[in-house]
């Protein structure tokens, strides 16, 4: 059995030079250091592996793995190949805890140690995060409004237990959203929280894209036809976007993101049953709420932890 408070990273990364080093230096300053850190450098072509050689040679605790460069930033199914490519360098069983972590983060000193504490009082927290704040034109830190039943894709923190269980990351868009609703099927619960302790800088703000902001919101409304959302509820989380910027255009450049894929008739995620269950949740949320909503889930789901 691993140490109860052993962990690893693992961080995919392509071209982070920019970022990368608050990053790295606020993880080396965590009152809760990882026992391993594997960082998959994705075919860069900045200054992002000299960087990392530097702090590998630093910490004999992080290791690099390089893949060849394949061009360009692949952001859903690339990123999470990129993750496997570190994954399959390590025994899960030797650690409690594993944390998909991005290199555009600035993290608090206790963050990693935060996370361990709430989830030894839950077991059934099977990931959980911190929440997101980037820095506005004006010099202010602004939420991203991330809703409390999701853990964040940018610094996803899992029991391994779970992880395994679940079977891990699906390999396309929307991969940090259909892992929670698969978490909270199975019995166990996702969640983030909004605590000074555990607020971290996005520095590059989420929903955002190497091509523009509008093209990572239309990614998004993609991500949510694919894992199966209703187009109520995508409506009404798209006018919800509307109030952030890019006010309104933000919102329908969801819509039609999501319209989109409908009309070419895209793919949609292969589990039926997992789809089913994500709609009743979305229609249940939009009668009484998403807190309610999911406090329903978990306790009707609760007996298949147990089990």
């Amino acid at each position: 059995m691993p140490d109860p408070r052993t962990y690893v990273l693992i961080s995919p990364c392509r071209n982070e030079a920019d970022y990368m080093r608050r990053t790295l230096d606020s993880v080396v300053a965590q009152t809760a250091r990882p026992t391993r850190w594997i960082i998959v450098d994705d075919g860069s072509t900045d200054a992002t592996p000299q960087i990392l050689a530097e702090y590998a040679a630093q910490h004999d605790w992080i290791t690099v793995v390089p893949k060849p460069d394949r061009g360009h930033r692949a952001v859903g199914p690339g990123v999470i190949e990129a993750f496997y490519a570190g994954y399959d360098t390590i025994t899960p069983a030797d650690y409690t805890y594993l944390c998909k972590l991005d290199l555009d983060l600035d993290l608090p000193h206790g963050y990693f140690e935060g996370l361990m504490e709430r989830m030894e009082a839950d077991p059934r927290i099977a990931s959980c995060s911190g929440k997101a704040y980037f820095e506005d034109e004006d010099g202010q830190m602004v939420s991203e409004n991330i809703s409390d039943d999701m853990s964040l894709g940018m610094t996803k923190f899992y029991r391994v237990a779970a992880f395994e269980a679940l079977g891990g990351f699906v390999r396309e868009v929307m991969w940090d959203g259909i892992d929670c609703h698969k978490a909270r099927m199975l019995g166990w619960k996702a969640v983030s929280w909004d605590v000074p302790e555990l607020r971290f800088n996005h520095l590059r703000p989420m929903g955002s894209s190497q091509t523009g902001i509008y093209t990572g919101r239309r990614r998004h409304g993609f991500g949510q036809y694919y894992m199966g959302t209703g187009p109520l509820f995508l409506l009404a989380s798209a006018v919800n976007k509307m109030r952030q910027k890019p006010y309104v255009l933000g919102g329908l450049a969801i819509v039609q993101g999501y319209l989109g894929a409908m009309l070419r008739g895209e793919e949609r995620h292969g589990d039926a049953e997992l789809r089913a269950f994500i709609r009743t949740y979305q229609r249940r949320a939009l009668m009484v709420g998403k807190t309610r909503a999911v406090a329903e889930i978990e306790e009707d789901r609760a007996p298949l932890w147990t089990a």
